[in-house]
């Protein structure tokens, strides 16, 4: 029963951002006039810069599409989810919902770099499993901070405020993660980076499904 409800909210949050297209096509066209940005200000940068860029890229893709899960329900909706679905259900849902979307920006964002700046990495495949990694990270992230943002009188200056402490270990796990496949030498240490990176991952998650039920009960 929960799994069913889980695939039926996911697929709800999918048709909906699928039928409002300008919604979708407005955030990729965030992404590419923010590459065209960076492009017309650093050109094709050294590798170390433009890993910097791309991840800062990231986290402002990650604000403007993923952040907005919880915030663009209506108040009273709620009431009504209440009734149907557990909350953890719910706010599990809005994350794979999230990651899905963030995803896709990622991927978009690696394309349009890879036109626009370059290409420096050593190892193309690594880093990509180190975007779709991170994708997840700042998708559940945000996802959880959407999720008390909605809760306390839609109160969006929550997520600047709590968001600051929680993205900035990540961002900087996943820029050094990303060493890896930009330099051609060995990075020594870089799985300890990794796991602690899945272990926060899991944390935020688990966080999530604790706390969500006291903050749907309000």
């Amino acid at each position: 029963m929960a799994q069913g409800a889980l695939i039926s909210l996911v697929r709800k949050d999918l048709l909906i951002e699928w039928r409002q297209k300008h919604t979708l096509f407005g955030v990729l066209l965030y992404v590419g006039a923010t590459v065209f940005v960076v492009y017309m200000m650093s050109g094709q940068p050294e590798a170390k810069t433009w890993n910097a860029l791309f991840w800062l890229t990231q986290l402002f893709v990650a604000v403007n599409s993923v952040a907005k899960s919880f915030l663009q329900e209506h108040p009273h909706r709620f009431r009504y989810y209440f009734t149907l679905v557990k909350p953890a259900t719910f706010l599990l849902a809005k994350m794979i919902y999230s990651i899905v979307l963030m995803l896709i920006m990622s991927l978009v964002s690696l394309f349009l770099y890879y036109i626009l700046l370059g290409w420096p990495l050593s190892q193309s495949i690594l880093f990509i499993i180190i975007a779709s990694v991170g994708s997840i990270s700042l998708s559940a992230v945000f996802t959880f901070l959407s999720a008390i943002a909605a809760r306390a009188q839609q109160n969006a200056a929550l997520m600047a405020i709590l968001g600051f402490p929680l993205v900035t270990p990540v961002l900087m796990m996943l820029s050094n993660l990303a060493l890896k496949a930009i330099s051609p030498v060995y990075q020594p240490g870089w799985w300890v980076l990794a796991l602690t990176l899945l272990a926060l991952d899991a944390l935020v998650i688990l966080l999530g499904v604790i706390l969500f039920p006291f903050l749907w009960q309000e």
